[in-house]
């Protein structure tokens, strides 16, 4: 066996790992993540982003949750996402219930510009680049939600169907 098919069998057996266990991967640190950070959420000043949020929240509600409770409502919720991607159930309302949590984290973006970004909008400061980085987050998971009806992912292309770009 040449160099190059001993390479293209590690490769083709590599490929084949990655796109069987990948989306388990993904929604398994996708629910540490959202325990994690949930979790952090509920003792006063433990989360870097929990002062932010609490703002947003309150500016959202329209003054109706105070900090506190909406940091605690929102640290309830983020838990609850984790334990459904760790476990793997009720992945659809699970999948709402973060998207609609992510739509909320994109706010402060627009609401405290100066707090987010050193210049807008090429040079966020830490708070924005934490922020910016939940767009990675959405994106595994509309992986993870794309396997909800039994998808899965190929390591091999099949035939008769064009490769989607």
């Amino acid at each position: 066996m040449t160099l190059r098919q001993q390479f293209d069998r590690l490769d083709r057996r590599i490929t084949a790992w990655m796109a069987h266990f990948g989306i388990t991967l993904t929604r398994l640190s996708l629910g540490l993540i959202f325990v994690w950070f949930g979790v952090l959420k509920f003792f006063p000043g433990a989360s870097p982003a929990g002062e932010l949020a609490s703002r947003t929240i309150e500016r959202v509600s329209f003054g109706q949750l105070s900090p506190p409770t909406g940091l605690f409502i929102l640290a309830g919720w983020e838990v609850l996402i984790g334990v459904g991607l760790l476990l793997g159930r009720f992945l659809r309302i699970t999948l709402l219930l973060l998207f609609i949590q992510m739509a909320g984290t994109l706010l402060p973006l627009f609401f405290y510009p100066s707090e987010t970004f050193q210049r807008f909008p090429l040079s966020p400061t830490l708070e924005g680049q934490y922020i910016i980085k939940n767009l990675v987050l959405m994106a595994a998971a509309l992986v993870v939600g794309s396997t909800v009806r039994g998808g899965y992912v190929l390591s091999q292309p099949t035939g008769g169907r064009k490769r989607v770009t």
